[in-house]
């Protein structure tokens, strides 16, 4: 397996050097291996895992926080996939696909959450512009007196 140092994967994800240590301190991005040195080596599986978290941050708006919990649900969903592609027996597939319904409803829920902030925000400069044009018609309509 290649490894790959900070540079190189801050290239490919086309995050800073310092934004790939801060996710790695505050727990978002797991420890990569190191060299006896102490220089951090990257895999490609870090890379797609960092560009993931682009993709959960920039289209889904999300913050760090709900960025950590996505991921956590994420990579509880793989792991769930995972077992169930494993198992053995009719029972032990049930149970996978059981607990693979409660993982994507935790997914589910944290999407609503920021649907119903989005919807919020929305219909927050809907009635600013609706008040502005209200005055705007307004002082129109003063002109012509």
């Amino acid at each position: 397996m290649g490894y790959l140092k900070i540079d190189e994967i801050a290239t490919m994800t086309g995050l800073t050097k310092r934004t790939i240590r801060y996710y790695e301190e505050i727990g978002i991005l797991p420890p990569p291996n190191r060299t006896e040195g102490g220089t951090r080596l990257y895999t490609t599986e870090d890379a797609e895992y960092l560009k993931r978290m682009i993709t959960a941050k920039e289209v889904l708006g999300f913050s760090l926080q709900e960025l950590q919990r996505f991921i956590q649900i994420s990579d509880s969903l793989e792991n769930t996939k995972s077992s169930y592609r494993s198992a053995k027996g009719m029972q032990e597939q049930k149970d996978s696909l059981e607990q693979l319904v409660v993982v994507v409803d935790e997914q589910l829920a944290l999407l609503e959450e920021k649907l119903i902030k989005f919807e919020r925000v929305q219909m927050e400069l809907k009635d600013l512009k609706e008040r502005a044009l209200n005055k705007v018609r307004q002082i129109n309509e003063n002109k012509g007196e």
